[in-house]
């Protein structure tokens, strides 16, 4: 990790954070809204062909609007207020640096990092532009490069690694998250921060089947929503810098991927009933600047939509209504009938994420009864559950469409990734529920005037002890859950020594020139190769668009000898007992075990072991 690098790059998100709170933005929006601009800022950029010195501007002028904001503060021109340091910032603090040392020594390993995640980034920071038609390297063209070009920005400043692209990644993550705190009308009350310190560290159970040291967005989507819906809450008496917080979050969040766009519905709705309760005008008023909003909002991915239909003719998993209709024609409504039943079958306790919905609703319906009996108040709780659960169910109809129209039918019947995708919308009502229960629980405390509370602030020496023992065992639990992620991301990164990823890392040094090199992939394990899983790997590590992996190699000496002759270079990662009887064989060859080669017409050269 390049230190220098990493420093100018901190000093940058300083600079553009302070720039947003002097603007007016919640110093616990300020981290995500400065990297959403500069993300967006980064896209223009690379639409116009300078992605490159796009990235050293964007950075560079971080670092100036720091040293402006220093100097005026020296002057006493510029003074932003202080901001208090709470419990909750110790917990980010040490948890986020302690996660993020572990993501730094992570390596990769998730199929999708290589068919797409990683590879873009890799293809953006060594090329430095959008990839081409002629490009065959990047298959998913139609995917937006939001979180991409955030990481291309990160490692251009600290170095080019697995490890760098996940610190990028999760400090996009964490700085989403620590938006949350902003909720909080008291965040000296240590029991209402701890449970949102606790919604954080469950968030990555129900985050299981892709952990965070992997690039895909599945927990990207929810928490910038999340963020947004903050900023939504916190600005309802400031239109100007309401309607520009959600144009900034809504272009943000479908520059990062497609299916986005149920997210953005959820802001946009949420926006316009702000508007609708908290604008003292005419309905034809809040409807024009909600329109004008959103509408401005869109347009850096309706030019990505415009880019990809004039860069490329096809498009995996492009928003097109005639790949659609082809795909209905295509399956059938059997199929489609087929897939639903598979779909409704999930629903059961078996299902990480239903267990999650049912958490959800446990809680709010258990803490609606609670406070109703001690307090004798009423709450929202329960039109939020509804709310919650009308998008559930709305997201699992969204799903069951991307299954019948997007995905092929041996993908789809199997409900390839279901948890993966229903992880989002359970964490997005995860993070609303504790939201609104920590409010709730806050109207009804003994005390309501927040300049009062203190040690004597409460009804009773029983209220006063159940609240510092609650706060105290959610404080542990915090902790222990977060600690428990950070152990299973070390255990995930052991257990996986031997894949593929890390077994190519110890026999050849990975290529950073994109090229056209014919490279051979021998693998023994029939299953990483009939799904591509090798071949992907190759080409990430190898930077090539011509890798290919395989596994049978029961044919003639002859044919084996042809089969050699069309690559240029072969890696064999792992011992491969066919592959290595058969270099006897026909070059007579017999130390052919691990390594990578060079293809000559003798045989095959080491070129490293």
């Amino acid at each position: 990790m390049a230190w220098l690098g990493l420093l100018i790059f901190i000093l940058a998100l300083i600079g553009y954070s302070g720039a947003v709170r002097y603007l007016g933005v919640s110093p616990y929006l300020a981290w995500i809204t400065a990297i959403l601009l500069q993300i967006i800022i980064d896209y223009l950029f690379a639409m116009v062909g300078f992605l490159r010195i796009g990235l050293i501007i964007v950075t560079i002028t971080g670092v100036l609007l720091l040293v402006v904001r220093l100097i005026a503060r020296f002057f006493g021109k510029v003074r932003l207020p202080l901001e208090e340091v709470h419990l909750f910032d110790f917990w980010m603090l040490g948890l986020g640096f302690s996660m993020a040392n572990v993501l730094a020594h992570s390596p990769l390993i998730h199929y999708d990092n290589f068919s797409h995640w990683a590879l873009i980034v890799k293809f953006l920071t060594f090329e430095g532009r959008f990839p081409g038609a002629h490009d065959t390297i990047i298959q998913f063209t139609s995917y937006p490069p939001a979180t991409a070009l955030w990481l291309t920005q990160f490692v251009t400043w600290v170095g080019f690694s697995d490890g760098t692209m996940l610190v990028a990644q999760f400090i996009l993550i964490w700085a989403s998250t620590y938006s949350i705190f902003g909720i909080l009308r008291d965040r000296s009350r240590g029991l209402m921060s701890f449970i949102l310190c606790f919604t954080i560290a469950l968030s990555y159970v129900f985050n299981i089947a892709i952990r965070l040291n992997n690039l895909l967005v599945d927990y990207i989507l929810p928490i910038i929503t999340v963020a947004a819906l903050v900023g939504i809450y916190l600005y309802r008496q400031q239109p100007r810098l309401l309607l520009a917080h959600s144009a900034v979050f809504i272009a943000a969040l479908m520059l990062v991927k497609n299916s986005a766009a149920f997210f953005v519905v959820i802001i946009a709705t949420a926006l316009l009933v702000v508007l609708i309760r908290q604008t003292q005008c005419a309905y034809f008023k809040v409807s024009w600047r909600w329109l004008l909003t959103v509408g401005v909002s869109l347009l850096p991915f309706l030019w990505w939509q415009q880019h990809v239909h004039q860069t490329f003719t096809v498009s995996k998993h492009e928003i097109s209504e005639h790949a659609y209709e082809n795909q209905l024609a295509t399956e059938g409504v059997t199929t489609i009938i087929k897939i639903g039943r598979r779909l409704l079958t999930q629903l059961n306790l078996n299902s990480l994420s239903f267990q999650g919905v049912l958490l959800i609703n446990a809680t709010l319906i258990i803490a609606t009864l609670l406070i109703r009996w001690f307090s004798h108040r009423r709450t929202h709780l329960i039109r939020v559950l509804i709310i919650l659960d009308i998008i559930f169910v709305l997201y699992f109809l969204c799903l069951y469409g991307m299954y019948v129209l997007s995905m092929p039918y041996s993908e789809a019947i199997v409900l390839d990734g279901y948890e993966r995708y229903m992880s989002s919308v359970v964490v997005l009502n995860l993070f609303i529920a504790a939201m609104a229960l920590v409010r709730a629980m806050d109207d009804t405390l003994f005390e309501q005037r927040v300049e009062k509370r203190g040690l004597h602030s409460f009804a009773s020496i029983f209220t006063k002890n159940l609240y510092q023992m609650s706060t105290f065992i959610l404080l542990i639990f915090s902790i222990i859950m977060m600690l428990s992620e950070i152990n299973g991301t070390q255990f995930t990164n052991r257990y996986n020594r031997d894949t593929v990823p890390r077994q190519l890392s110890r026999i050849a040094r990975p290529w950073t020139h994109y090229n056209h090199t014919r490279i051979l992939v021998v693998d023994p394990h029939a299953g990483d190769v009939a799904d591509y899983y090798v071949g992907f790997v190759a080409k990430y590590y190898f930077f090539t668009d011509q890798a290919v992996g395989r596994d049978n190699f029961m044919e003639t000496p002859r044919q084996f000898g042809k089969t050699i002759q069309q690559y240029q270079y072969v890696a064999i990662p792992e011992y491969h007992y066919t592959f290595t009887v058969m270099m006897s064989h026909f070059y007579h060859q017999s130390n052919i075990r691990t390594g990578f080669f060079k293809v000559t017409p003798t045989g095959l050269q080491c070129v490293q072991k």
